[in-house]
Parts: structure tokens; C-alpha cells; sequence
């Protein structure tokens, strides 16, 4: 195995390589590390304050209001009252109930307009109505949402209206130590011993009446998904594109031959090669592979992995032989035009 550079003979691999880049750059970062219990437990854990804006705001919950060249309303926190409303100073009674926190500082910069030339205002909730959990990454709608008695992670996922198309099709629940131990084999604690996490199946969920993962959740359980791990294919086969994993660690070379429709009819199977990206740098090392012999069963069926990308060439005698006959049918074309012209 070697170490390249994609050159240009893997010039259409390179736009590939590039969306991959691209997904990576979109794909949700892992789910915060939550600090233990505190004095305040209904306090945002730290890592979640990007999802405050899409937070549906009602009474009961406390929110800190930044207003820029504001003293009067200053640096405390309010509770919205069982009517919805706040009530601060110089604008008086404000609706909050129903509103996210994104909303709310939209209508608090238009409200401070006649007494602040460029309005500035940020707002954060420091104690929740009722305990919250956390939903991060490839969801429909993303954000913190109040538990509000005992739900299952099922009641949870409709309520919020599930996940994206290519969201993967495995959940990550991860619950704070005090709060117990998550009831599914399989969950592993964190190096620091705060948190335990475990991975749930989507499958699992939809095609069981009674799913041992659907359990209920606890408040800050933090459950977060990724988008669909792939693996690209391009060159010389019947499908070029992207196949995600699903729930599988690896693919075999077979098997993504089969759903990308086999090979070409002018593919050089013997010189195929998989460009898998090299751990924390833009590289990718070039495996050389002989797919004439995987198939043939005298090698080994070769493990794909999340984002490798498997090239498949034309044949050289394909080329050679597209050379030969261009070389004879453009003399034939241009006969054949100067014949059509004197006529």
C-alpha cells in the first residue's frame, strides 16, 4: 500500500474525493460531553448552546437577556410567567410562551429599535421548565426539547418528526452516570466515568412491537445521529456513485460491485484500485487490487470501508482499439463529406 496524490488520470475520482470532503465537513460533530450533576442540575450542559435557537420557550423557563447599550433590562435572568409573558423593564410585558429563543431575539431587536440605533440582543436559557433532552445532528429538527414525564425514545423521535433521508440508520444515546445505567447490553461508560453511551438500531426500532432499545429517556440524555456513511465507486462499472453502509462496518468489494450493476464492458479489472483517506491528513493511499482474482475466488473478498473509494480503469486494448478507429473513420468522414459537397 502506497501513499499518493490523486493525479490526473483519476481526474473524475478527485470530484468524488472532493464531495466526500464535503460531507465531512457537514456531518454533525459527536455529541457533547456532559459535565456531572451541579448545584443547578436543570442547567444547559456545555457544548449544546448551538442548538438554544431552535428551543420552543414556556412558562417556567428562565432565560439570561444580553441587550447591548440596554442597562435597564441588564444581565439577570427572567422567568416567563404562566401567561407566556415576560416582564422587562422599559418594554414592559413581552411574549416569550411559544416562541424559540431564535424567535424571541428577532422580536426583542425590533422592540428595541426606537431606543437603540443598531440593536443587539442574545439570549440564554438558564433553567428549563422541565428536564430536557437533547437531539443532535442528522434530525428533521434538531434541538432541545422538554421530556415532560416519562417518553420512549420512539414517542421522542415521532414527536420531533424523526431523522433526514441520509441520516444513518444507527442512533447514539448517551446518559449521564446519575442518572443509571442505560438498560441495553452493549452500552459502554466514558474514559472520565461521567457518561455511558450505546449504539440503537434504527431497524431494531421499526420492526419490533416491543423493542428492548425503545426505552424511556432520562433528563439530558443526549441522542444524536450521523449522516449515512458511504462508499463511492467510479470508473469502468454499471452505476458510478456513492452506496451507503447502513448499519454495517464494512462492505466487500462484491457486494458493492453487484449494487453499482457489475462491471463495465471495457473495465481492467486486474487493475483496480480502492483510495482510502490516511487519518488526519488530505491524503489518500492507493491499494492495489485485482478484482479478476476476487471474483475467481483465489483472493481474498477486500473489506470497504466509510468513504473509501473503489476505481475500476478501461482497459488499455480499449483504448488502443478507439485510437485505430478514429484514425480510420475521421479520413472515411471527411471523404464522405467532400463527396456529399460536389454532388
Amino acid at each position: 500500500m502506497k501513499v499518493v496524490t490523486v493525479s490526473t488520470r483519476f481526474f473524475s475520482i478527485a470530484t468524488l474525493v472532493m464531495g466526500t470532503s464535503l460531507l465531512k465537513a457537514q456531518a454533525p460533530q459527536q455529541p457533547p460531553s456532559l459535565p456531572s450533576q451541579t448545584a443547578n442540575p436543570q442547567a444547559l450542559p456545555t457544548g449544546t448552546e448551538r442548538l438554544k435557537p431552535n428551543y420552543v420557550l414556556g412558562p417556567g423557563d428562565q432565560i439570561l437577556i444580553r441587550a447591548f447599550e440596554m442597562d435597564e433590562i441588564g444581565e439577570r435572568p427572567y422567568r416567563i410567567e404562566a401567561d407566556g409573558f415576560v416582564d422587562l423593564p422599559t418594554l414592559g410585558k413581552t411574549k416569550a410562551g411559544g416562541l424559540t429563543v431564535e424567535q424571541l431575539q428577532t422580536n426583542l431587536v425590533e422592540a428595541l429599535r426606537p431606543y437603540v440605533r443598531q440593536p443587539q440582543v442574545t439570549i440564554t436559557v438558564v433553567q428549563f421548565r422541565s428536564d430536557p433532552v437533547f437531539f443532535v445532528g442528522a434530525f428533521k429538527a434538531p434541538g432541545i426539547y422538554p421530556l415532560q414525564g416519562a417518553r420512549t425514545l420512539v414517542e421522542m423521535l415521532s414527536a420531533i418528526g424523526g431523522l433526514l433521508p441520509n441520516a444513518s440508520r444507527r442512533l447514539k444515546l448517551t446518559r449521564r452516570t446519575e442518572s443509571g445505567a442505560i438498560p441495553i447490553p452493549g452500552a459502554v461508560k466514558s474514559p472520565d466515568g461521567t457518561t455511558s453511551s450505546v449504539m440503537i438500531s434504527l431497524a431494531s426500532l421499526r420492526e419490533n412491537i416491543n423493542p428492548a432499545e425503545d426505552i424511556v429517556l432520562m433528563p439530558f440524555d443526549v441522542i444524536s445521529v450521523e449522516r449515512a456513511e458511504l462508499i463511492y465507486v467510479n470508473g469502468e462499472v454499471g452505476k458510478v456513485g456513492a452506496f451507503e453502509l447502513d448499519e454495517r462496518d464494512s462492505m466487500s468489494v462484491v457486494q458493492v460491485l453487484t449494487l453499482a450493476g457489475g462491471l463495465g464492458h471495457e473495465a481492467n479489472p486486474t487493475q483496480a484500485v480502492i483510495l482510502r483517506q490516511v487519518s488526519n491528513t488530505s491524503q489518500r493511499a492507493e491499494i492495489p487490487l485485482n478484482i479478476t482474482r476476487v471474483l475467481a475466488g483465489k483472493d481474498d473478498d477486500f473489506p470497504l470501508l466509510p468513504n473509501d473509494l473503489l476505481y475500476v480503469p478501461r482497459s488499455h486494448a480499449f483504448k488502443r482499439n478507439i485510437g485505430r478507429i478514429l484514425l480510420i473513420a475521421l479520413p472515411l468522414a471527411a471523404t464522405i463529406g467532400i463527396a456529399l459537397a460536389v454532388r
